[in-house]
């Protein structure tokens, strides 16, 4: 892992180039997390899940929402420019949404070498989707840009 010694603006600067690089994929369904007892794993979601958590006692997998899921959430991916540090990214924006539109989010990490590495889950209530989205394409326009 890289680690930047950079100031608050340049992070700032190079996190929008990130962002405005990077492969960016709105999920087409909603997701929702479905809890499966430790000792019950594999799970009949393991198909479908795009994330597996564990704790001592579920497993929990973020699977397409069906009609009785309860939290539902939209669902968005970044696959990073495998040439740019990425690093500070779920911090930055993270912070920034909560701050601009005013929810969290949910973030899972991944790694595929063959795409450039890290890639990002990234998950926000359904009922804030085209606000958070919008804030989403609004960064990656202003990264463009600069």
């Amino acid at each position: 892992m890289h680690v930047s010694v950079e100031t608050a603006e340049q992070t700032r600067s190079r996190l929008h180039r990130v962002i405005a690089t990077a492969q960016l994929q709105v999920l087409p369904q909603a997701y929702a997390y479905v809890e499966t007892p430790a000792s019950q794993f594999p799970s009949p979601h393991l198909a479908s899940a795009i994330a597996l958590v564990r704790d001592e006692q579920v497993w929990s997998a973020l699977v397409p929402a069906d009609d009785d899921a309860g939290e539902r959430y939209v669902v968005f991916s970044f696959h990073f420019a495998p040439d740019l540090d990425n690093s500070g990214f779920v911090g930055w924006l993270a912070s920034h949404l909560k701050a601009t539109v005013g929810t969290g989010v949910l973030v899972v990490c991944g790694h595929n070498r063959a795409r450039g590495g890290i890639f990002d889950y990234w998950g926000a209530p359904e009922s804030m989707a085209a606000p958070v989205l919008a804030e989403v394409r609004k960064l990656r326009a202003a990264g463009s840009a600069g």
